[in-house]
């Protein structure tokens, strides 16, 4: 087995402090994820598991620390860097077909001033065939429901051809078989050797999807392995605050 010295460490989180209005919502958070792997963050409501990953990218500015890609800021990997938001957080009212979406995806590439040619459709109409939603393509967003709504941003972060993917609960408010696409994927990606990051809410999952985790709540409990860290012990540490004792 790999020790911590001996893994490919792409993305590293140095004394991060996350705070609003005063108050911390990361206290001093200091991670070390390995290259290549299918990496869950859990942690009760109000642990800041959203939070840490806008603050890796640069979404929201913390009090104080830094987090380096590669040993590099983020703006300057910023091309091999894909991000699925939660759901919710996207104007599903904006008038875009799902193909104009995924091919927004090709926009860092591209730079200010060029539009999406015949290679960057044909990437994004391959992103849509992946996800299995390339008959919708012309369809507006609007119009679709919240799984297909998910696969949609999934396409579009999937067109990026990144490195490494951050992904905000990407299965909440999925159905049961969108959920098995999704953690397809994830794991086809994974086994490619790209890097994902993934906020998760199902404890009951993440022996089976998840092969690293962190747990999370204001503070970093634990992070590794999910055969060495994810145990009983980690797990009340992570929940203790909110009252709950968890068994599995």
């Amino acid at each position: 087995m790999e020790t911590e010295k001996e893994l490919d460490i792409v993305v590293e989180v140095e004394d991060m402090t996350v705070a609003y209005d005063v108050k911390p919502v990361l206290w001093d958070i200091d991670l070390d994820i390995p290259k290549g792997v299918l990496m869950a963050i859990v942690g009760p409501n109000g642990a800041g598991k959203s939070t840490l990953i806008k603050a890796m990218l640069d979404l929201i500015k913390p009090v104080s620390g830094k987090v380096l890609f590669n040993g590099e800021s983020y703006k300057s990997q910023r091309r091999y860097i894909g991000y699925v938001p939660q759901s919710e957080s996207v104007d599903w009212d904006f008038p875009a077909s799902v193909l104009d979406v995924v091919m927004m995806g090709t926009y860092g590439e591209l730079g200010l001033f060029k539009r999406p040619g015949d290679e960057q459709k044909k990437r994004s109409i391959e992103a849509l065939e992946k996800v299995g939603m390339e008959e919708f393509a012309s369809r507006q967003i609007s119009e679709l429901s919240g799984g297909q709504q998910q696969r949609i941003f999934l396409a579009r972060a999937l067109v990026q051809e990144s490195d490494i993917y951050f992904m905000d609960e990407p299965f909440k408010g999925v159905d049961a078989k969108t959920e098995v696409a999704i953690i397809e994927l994830l794991k086809e990606l994974k086994n490619q050797g790209k890097t994902l990051i993934v906020v998760h809410h199902d404890l009951q999952t993440v022996e089976e999807y998840f092969d690293w985790v962190v747990l999370l709540n204001t503070q970093l409990i634990a992070a590794g392995p999910v055969k060495t860290t994810f145990t009983d012990e980690n797990l009340n540490k992570t929940y203790r605050s909110v009252g709950q004792i968890l068994k599995r």
